[in-house]
């Protein structure tokens, strides 16, 4: 199954339930979009931790608004291992009325779409979180 699509999956259904934080398996590319999100104020923390079996795995700690309402309302995995889908810098428009974030990988590295449009990037649409 899609890594990316496992970690947003787990990251919705942990704040679901209220929890503090969710444990993903490690990969960089995941640790790349977990940061991203903590810098759009998606999630609170992100930590790489060893596990007890040596793996190494990612602790990305949930936020929430005053009410108990998780920040992520939705997260949607956009770009699929058997569909994927490019856009162009002057494709790229805001989530949402600018509430959302575009996760985009381009030439220069995983980066937000704000940051791709602003210097002139496409790339592969990974997700999208709002």
């Amino acid at each position: 199954m899609d890594p990316i699509a496992n970690m947003l999956v787990s990251i919705r259904n942990a704040q679901a339930v209220q929890k503090e934080s969710v444990v993903v398996p490690y990969s960089q590319l995941k640790h790349t979009i977990a940061d991203l999100l903590m810098k759009e104020g998606f999630v609170e923390t992100v930590k790489k931790q060893q596990h007890k079996n040596n793996h190494p795995t990612l602790l990305i700690g949930l936020k929430y608004r005053e009410d108990g309402t998780g920040v992520i309302m939705s997260a949607r995995r956009v770009s699929t291992p058997g569909r994927r889908m490019y856009i162009k810098s002057a494709q790229i428009t805001p989530v949402k009325g600018g509430n959302g974030v575009h996760i985009i990988s381009t030439s220069k590295g995983i980066m937000t779409g704000k940051g791709a449009r602003r210097e002139g990037l496409g790339g592969e649409v990974l997700c999208e979180v709002w």
